[in-house]
């Protein structure tokens, strides 16, 4: 283990390393984020992320939770390349990304996506289904039937042909969030950050966009970091979830053993105010759920991910 993190989610490695065990396909060692903040002419730097280390291992899904603020979406970020990290590193099936200028990024781009949290604004108004599921094609491959693969992904998240020619505002909340998650497995990646791919559905539509967000993990072997904050979906889809507070992992493991026996203060309060059967007073609940366990909860920036039982980490502090 690094002084500041954890050496690997799977465990610390004793001894020779096993060939049957496959590498992490996304590792990220020691990776912060820090913004620089102007306010009423003064400047001030903001830690958004802290020190992460983790891994992720091909075909899984790992869940990340917290409250607004806790760094989960800018982590997702940096993973991809969409903010450059301030430091530590990142890395893609063995590849040290962190460093790389644009063109060495551009081939990885399509081996990672991103699916957004609000379907209304990550397409674009003026261009067709098709068009918009088409785009990641004509930048980042050279296929030469690109309108037959663009349908073949619609047709796959449920967007008929006929539908396909129709502008985004023909289209439900769910159905543009089809349109995106068609847009982010054209290219078949390998790796997909879904940052709240559902909160901003209706609850029947979050369900049905869950279980085809499952059901193209299957099929397509793909890996994926899931942000949420909603607990109950985590605990559905997630096959390890980990817990960020202030920047920093203060809690991972195994999805039904943290939510069955959460270790760290903040986890267990974090689940005791949101996971009501009533995602309303949840998302209410998460909203101000920050206030009230800052003050109590100081964590020492220097204190490390202690391996409490098999696969689950717990910070110290």
């Amino acid at each position: 283990m690094s002084d500041s993190g954890v050496d690997s989610v799977i465990g610390p490695v004793v001894g020779p390393v096993s060939t049957s065990v496959p590498p992490p396909l996304i590792s990220t060692v020691d990776l912060s984020k820090e913004f620089v903040v102007r306010e009423r002419g003064r400047k001030s730097i903001v830690t958004a992320v802290r020190d992460v280390s983790l891994e992720i291992a091909a075909g899984e899904t790992l869940g990340v939770v917290g409250e607004s603020g806790s760094g989960k979406s800018t982590l997702g970020r940096c993973i991809l390349g969409l903010e450059t990290p301030s430091s530590g590193t990142v890395a893609f099936d063995g590849t040290i990304m962190t460093g790389l200028g644009h063109r060495e990024l551009r081939g990885h781009q399509r081996d990672m996506q991103i699916i957004f949290q609000d379907p209304y604004s990550s397409l674009n108004p003026r261009r067709t289904a098709l068009q918009q599921v088409m785009e990641p094609l004509e930048v980042l491959t050279d296929h030469t039937d690109m309108r037959a693969r663009a349908l073949e992904a619609l047709d796959r998240v449920g967007i008929s042909e006929t539908q396909a020619e129709r502008l985004p505002r023909s289209f439900s909340g769910g159905q543009r969030q089809r349109i995106a998650i068609a847009r982010a497995i054209v290219v078949r990646p390998r790796f997909i950050v879904c940052d709240e791919p559902v909160s901003a559905l209706d609850m029947s539509i979050q369900a049905q966009v869950t279980e085809l967000l499952q059901e193209l993990q299957r099929d397509l072997g793909l890996t994926y970091l899931f942000i949420s904050h909603d607990l109950s979906v985590v605990r559905e889809i997630a096959t390890r979830t980990a817990v960020m507070y202030r920047g920093q992992i203060v809690e991972l493991g195994p999805t039904p053993a943290l939510f069955a026996e959460p270790k760290h203060p903040y986890t267990q309060r974090l689940l005791d105010a949101v996971l009501v059967p009533e995602p309303a007073i949840a998302r209410e609940r998460l909203a101000h759920f920050g206030a009230s366990v800052r003050s109590p909860l100081e964590i020492p920036a220097d204190s490390r991910l202690v391996e409490v039982l098999p696969g689950h980490w717990v910070r110290e502090g």
